[in-house]
C-alpha cells in the first residue's frame, strides 16, 4: 500500500494542472470567466509578443507564433493553474546573440534542443531546487534585464540611423548610438512618448483598459493620418502571415547542433527560473500551489512545439500571468484561450499591424523594462545588510556588463557563501559557569561547554580553534549538544580529533542530549566508546559520573542516561 502511495504521489508531480481543475469541477460559469481573462491577457500580449521579437531580432510574426503555440502548450500541460507562456523580455539579449551567431535556423534549433533539456529538468525533478534562487539575485537579475531591454530599445526611440549593425554589448552600443545622435527623428521621439505616456497615463487613469493595444492603435494612427517619416512594422519586415506555417522540424545536422547546445543550455536555464518565478508570483496573488516538476516538463513540450512552428524560446511570463489572475481566471483554459485569440487577431488583423511605428513599439518596451526595475525592493536589499549588497551588486553588473548566465551562476555562488557565513556566525561554543558540574567522581573536574547552532563546514574552523585551546585544560569534558539541529561531517571531524586528545591525556569526551540525527553523524566519524560517553541530557551528568566507565551498552541509539553510549 506504501509503494501504491508513493507511486501515486510521484505520479501527481507531473500532473497537468487542467486535469486538476477539471477533477474540480469545471462548468459554464468557469469558461465564461475564462474567456473574458483570455480576450483580456491576449490584448496585452498581442503588441508586447511582436514588440520582444523585433528587439530579439526576428520578425515580429516569429513573437505571434511563439505566443500562440508556446502559450497553448504551457496552459494545456503545465503545472502552474495561471501561467501564461510566450515571449519574455528577459530572453531578448539571449535570442539576439543567438541569431548574430547562428541566424534564424540556429536560434530555432536552440529552442527545439532546450525543451529536452526542460523535460529531462523536469522528469530528474530539478524544478524542486531551481525554486531556491536566492531573492537578491531574482531581483537584481531582472532589474538588468531591465537596463538591457531599454537600451536595446534607444535606438528606435529616438528613430537612430546607424552606419552599420548596432553592438550587442551594452558600452560599444551606447558608443555608438551616441555617436549617432545627430540622426535623431523628432517624429519618432515624439511617437514613442505618446506610446508611454498614454500606457502610463491609462494605468493611472483607467487601469482596466488595455494601455499597450491602445497606445499602438493610438499612435499608428497618428503615423498615417499626418503621414510621419518613421519606420513601421511594414517598412521594415513587410506584410505579416495570417496564419502560421506549417509545423516542420528544423535543422538537425552536426554543424547546428554544435553552434545551437551553448544556446539551448541557456535558454533553458533562463526559461527555468523565469517561468518557476512566475508561477510562484501567481501562487502568491492567488493562494494556489504549482506543481514545479510538471511546469518543466510543460514548458519543454512548449518550446519543442514552438520550434516546430518556426517560434522562438517560451516561458511563463510575470506580467502576463498576473494579468490572467487579475481578470478573473480560473484556470489553464483562461491561458490556451488567450493563444487562439492571439491567433484570431493574427488572421483578422495581419494587415493592419504593417501600420504600427517602430517607435510605438519601443514606448511599449520601455514601460516594460522600467517596472522590470524593483526598485523599493533593490533599496531594501541594499540597506538590509552588507551580504545581500554584494549579491545584489555582483549579479546586477554582471548581467549588465557581462553575460546573464555568468551573472546568476555568480550570484547564487556569492548567496552561498554570505549563508555560509551568517550560519558559521550563529554557531558559539561557551561553558555556562553558573551550571558546570563541580568535582567529577572518578575523573576529578568536569567542565561543561554549549554548542549552539547548526555545527558544519563553515563553522568547524572557528569552533575547532576555540576545541584545540580547551582540549589541553582538563582531563576530560563534556560537549552539550542539545541546541544543535545539525551536524555535518566536517564538524563531526573536529570532535573525533578533540576526542582522541582527550583520550591520550587519559580522559574522555562526553556528549550531551544529542539528536538522533546529529549522533548518527558523529558515530559515522569514529566517535565511539570508551573514548566518547555519550547522555540523553546534562541532568544526567552527575548520576553518570558516579558509575564506573564500563557501564552500559556500548553500541546502538540510547535514549535514557548512559554511561556507554
Amino acid at each position: 500500500m506504501t509503494e501504491l502511495t508513493g507511486r501515486h504521489k510521484n505520479a501527481a508531480d507531473f500532473l497537468p494542472k487542467i486535469i486538476t481543475v477539471w477533477r474540480e469541477g469545471y462548468g459554464l460559469s468557469d469558461l465564461k470567466a475564462d474567456l473574458l481573462a483570455g480576450l483580456t491577457v491576449a490584448i496585452v500580449a498581442l503588441p508586447l509578443s511582436m514588440a520582444i521579437a523585433i528587439a530579439s531580432g526576428v520578425g515580429p510574426e516569429r513573437g505571434l507564433y511563439t505566443a500562440i503555440v508556446g502559450g497553448f502548450l504551457v496552459s494545456a500541460l503545465g503545472g502552474s493553474r495561471y501561467q501564461i507562456g510566450g515571449p519574455a523580455g528577459a530572453f531578448i539579449v539571449l535570442v539576439s546573440a543567438c541569431v548574430m551567431q547562428t541566424g534564424i535556423e540556429g536560434l530555432i534549433t536552440a529552442t527545439f534542443l532546450s525543451g529536452f533539456v526542460l523535460i529531462a529538468a523536469g522528469g530528474l525533478r530539478l524544478g524542486t531546487y531551481i525554486r531556491y534562487i536566492p531573492y537578491p539575485v531574482t531581483v537584481a537579475f531582472t532589474a538588468g534585464i531591465g537596463i538591457i531591454i531599454f537600451a536595446s530599445q534607444l535606438k528606435d526611440l529616438f528613430g537612430l540611423t546607424l552606419p552599420g549593425a548596432e553592438p550587442a554589448p551594452i558600452l560599444d552600443k551606447l558608443a555608438t548610438l551616441w555617436a549617432a545622435r545627430g540622426t535623431i527623428t523628432p517624429a519618432a521621439v515624439a511617437i514613442a512618448a505618446l506610446s508611454a505616456g498614454v500606457i502610463l497615463g491609462l494605468r493611472r487613469l483607467a487601469p482596466k483598459w488595455p494601455g499597450m493595444l491602445i497606445a499602438v492603435a493610438l499612435t499608428g494612427l497618428v503615423a498615417v493620418l499626418f503621414h510621419l517619416p518613421i519606420e513601421t512594422i511594414g517598412s521594415k519586415f513587410g506584410a505579416l502571415p495570417s496564419l502560421p506555417p506549417v509545423p516542420a522540424l528544423p535543422v538537425l545536422d552536426r554543424a547546428h547542433l554544435l553552434a545551437a547546445l551553448p544556446f539551448a543550455l541557456s535558454f533553458a536555464l533562463l526559461g527555468a527560473i523565469e517561468s518557476l518565478l512566475s508561477a510562484v508570483v501567481a501562487d502568491g496573488m492567488s493562494g494556489t500551489r504549482h506543481r514545479s516538476n510538471a511546469e518543466l516538463v510543460g514548458q519543454g513540450v512548449a518550446n519543442i512545439g514552438s520550434a516546430l512552428f518556426g517560434g522562438f524560446c517560451v516561458t511563463g511570463t510575470i506580467a502576463r500571468t498576473a494579468t490572467n489572475v487579475r481578470a478573473g481566471s480560473r484556470g489553464p483554459v483562461s491561458g490556451m484561450l488567450h493563444a487562439l485569440f492571439v491567433l484570431g487577431f493574427m488572421a483578422l488583423a495581419a494587415p493592419l499591424a504593417a501600420y504600427i511605428p517602430l517607435a510605438a513599439l519601443a514606448g511599449v518596451l520601455a514601460v516594460v523594462s522600467w517596472g522590470m526595475i524593483e526598485k523599493e525592493e533593490l533599496v531594501a536589499l541594499v540597506r538590509s545588510s552588507w551580504g545581500d549588497m554584494l549579491i545584489v551588486a555582483a549579479t546586477f553588473l554582471l548581467v549588465v556588463f557581462r553575460d546573464l548566465t555568468e551573472g546568476i551562476v555568480v550570484g547564487f555562488a556569492l548567496a552561498g557563501l554570505v549563508f555560509i557565513k551568517r550560519m558559521s556566525d550563529a554557531t558559539a561554543l561557551d561553558r555556562p559557569a553558573e551550571d558546570a558540574p563541580e568535582g567529577g567522581g572518578h575523573r576529578g573536574g568536569l567542565m561543561v561547554y554549549r554548542l549552539h547552532g547548526p555545527f558544519f563546514f563553515g563553522s568547524a574552523a572557528q569552533v575547532g580553534a576555540v576545541l584545540d585551546r580547551i582540549s589541553d585544560r582538563p582531563a576530560g569534558f563534556a560537549i552539550d549538544f542539545t541546541d544543535v539541529p545539525l551536524i555535518d561531517s566536517s564538524g563531526a571531524r573536529s570532535f573525533a580529533l578533540l576526542a582522541r586528545r582527550v583520550e591520550r591525556q587519559g580522559g574522555r569526551l562526553t556528549i550531551l542530549g544529542a539528536r538522533p540525527e546529529v549522533r548518527q553523524v558523529l558515530l559515522a566519524q569514529g566517535l565511539r566508546p570508551p573514548a566518547v560517553r555519550y547522555l540523553a541530557g546534562p541532568a544526567d551528568l552527575e548520576e553518570a559520573l558516579a558509575l564506573p566507565p564500563e557501564t552500559g551498552p556500548q553500541n546502538g541509539p540510547q535514549t535514557g542516561p548512559q554511561t556507554g553510549l
